[in-house]
Parts: C-alpha cells; structure tokens; sequence
C-alpha cells in the first residue's frame, strides 16, 4: 500500500498490558483499545473517583524530569500519568493514529525499559485502516530551535520525521554517541528495544525523593562509575543513543497533529523534546496542516514520506473499515 494513499489507524482488537511502575514499584495496568477516527491518543485515568481524560499533546505535559508526565486538573479533582513516552513512541512506530490508552495508577509500566513489549502487543492487534479518513501532519514553514546551554533541539522543513541524535558522557561505558532514524522507513526493531539508562550512584537519593522506586536491572541499563552492570550487558553498542531517539518519537507524538521534519539533537532530553513541539505551534507562521496525500504530491517519485503504514503491515494483520 502506498503510504501517499494512507488513511488514520486504529487498533484492531482492545489489548491489556500489565507490570510495574518505574517510579512508584506498584503495578500498573493499561488497555490500549481502539478509537475513532480524529481521536488521536487519549490517556484515561479510569481508577480515580472521577475518571479523567487527559490528551496525548504537550498542551498537558506537566514534568519532564526523568520522564514525560501529562497531567490535567478539572473543577473536582487533578490526575497525572507519568512514563509515557515509550507507550507513545510504540504507538508511532507501529503506525497507530488513534487510540485510548486507560491507565489504572499513576504510570505506564515501565516493562523492560524499552518499547519492544508495547510494539509486540500492538503488532499482535492488529490494525484497521479507517478509509475516508485521511492522515492529516503538521509541515514546518522555517527552522526553529531551542537550546539550554549546550543542549540543542532543532527541526528543519522535510516530507519525512527523522530523527538524528548525538549525546556526549564522560562516563567510559558511553562516550560519545550519534544515531538517527526516518519512521515510516526505518525498521522499529533498530530502536524499539533499547532500554533507559540510570546510574547507581543516582539511585538513592532519587529513592529517597519517592522515585525510580520500581527501578531494577530488569527495566534499565544500570551503570557504576566505569561500567555497565546488567549481567546480560547491552542489547546494542550504542543503546543509549538509540533509547534517546526512542524516547524523542514519543515526546514528539505530544504534536495534535503528526510533526514531518528533519529533527536534529544534540544532548537533548525530555525537556528540551517538549519545549521544540510547543515552540512549532507557538505561532501559525511556523507550520502549516496537510493533508499527507498532498505532501506526497509536491514531492519527487522516489521521495519517503513517512506517516504511511510500517513495512511490518501485512494483509494478514490490517483490515479495513470503510
């Protein structure tokens, strides 16, 4: 299927996934189930007393220390979902448009501390296209950048989202590393499976702030002052680069509409992700909102748009809905 011709995507079947909390070590549950078309991601705290949407967009995004909290505060009562990133960023690599997520506690599972079980559940679903709906994504008109000190975000023009990342430590196990990916293009596995990061003489005294209480060599890479710790060691040589471009697909599905641009960072983090997508649509002369069959159109023959369906969609796994 040409991805020029892609409608909006929605889940195929309703799917649970259940496990710990990164921050608070209790369980937490949530069932990804399929939405209408134009619904986007939307978060649904159901275990509170009055049950709470809150919208995938970094209008809600409340903290971005450690992880991406949304949050949303009514005339009754507040919620908070904390650890959401790499939920979403499964999402987009699996070429899911609409969802709702209920979430029963305060976070997403952390599960390994990378997207993979997310992507494996999704791909498992299934997908339906919702013919006659078509993709709509956000084009940038100019470069913008935002920047703290050396920390660098920047997106420029492009028919495609990719991603290029360079983060630099001074710690021996990772030095100096760079990574990028195009969505739509690239394959998933590249990025899906590589994990957080944290080093153990963090940990206390984020334990004593009440976080990172579920934290484990199950669900990160832990370090020491010269090594990495996990038994098993790391899944790639550069896994802490490539979790970094996980983690900046995720904040930038915070976008009300899909962001095409070629993204470009520079020991950026959570923050700096967030503040990028809010200073996109901080003013109408930055962008402008297409339909992507009309991206397509204005570009050459063999130009990738991304936004259409991943290589992993098959007959077997996509129905459509007319």
């Amino acid at each position: 299927m040409n991805p020029q011709n892609v409608n909006q995507v929605t889940l195929r079947r309703e799917i649970k996934i259940e496990g710990i909390g990164l921050h608070s070590g209790k369980r937490a549950c949530v069932t990804l189930a399929p939405a209408l078309p134009n619904t986007g991601i939307l978060f649904v705290r159901k275990d509170l007393e009055q049950e709470t949407a809150i919208p995938a967009s970094f209008e809600f995004v409340t903290q971005t220390r450690l992880a991406t909290t949304l949050g949303r505060k009514n005339s009754q009562s507040s919620a908070t979902i904390s650890t959401v990133e790499h939920l979403l960023s499964a999402l987009k690599l699996m070429g899911v448009d609409n969802a709702t997520v209920t979430v029963e506690g305060p976070e997403v599972p952390i599960m390994d501390g990378s997207a993979m079980a997310f992507c494996e559940a999704i791909q498992s679903a299934g997908l339906y296209e919702q013919v006659g709906t078509a993709k709509r994504v956000t084009v940038l008109k100019k470069r913008i950048e935002v920047r703290k000190g050396d920390k660098v975000a920047s997106i420029s023009p492009s028919s495609r989202l990719h991603i290029q990342a360079r983060i630099e430590w001074t710690h021996a196990a990772i030095g100096t590393q760079e990574f990028q990916f195009t969505l739509g293009k690239d394959d998933f596995r590249q990025i899906a499976d590589a994990r957080t990061f944290g080093f153990l003489k963090d940990a206390e005294a984020l334990q004593k702030m009440g976080l990172a209480l579920g934290g484990s060599l199950a669900n990160a890479i832990v370090l020491d002052e010269t090594r990495v710790v996990n038994p098993d060691g790391l899944r790639h040589d550069d896994e802490f680069v490539r979790h970094k471009v996980l983690d900046a697909i995720g904040d930038f599905a915070l976008s009300p509409i899909a962001i095409l641009g070629d993204v470009n960072l520079v020991k950026a983090g959570h923050e700096l992700h967030s503040e990028l997508v809010a200073a996109i649509f901080a003013s109408p002369d930055n962008y402008e909102v297409k339909l992507l069959s009309d991206v397509f159109a204005t570009q050459k023959p063999e130009a990738s748009v991304a936004g259409g369906l991943p290589a992993w969609v098959t007959a077997a796994n996509l129905q459509r809905v007319y």
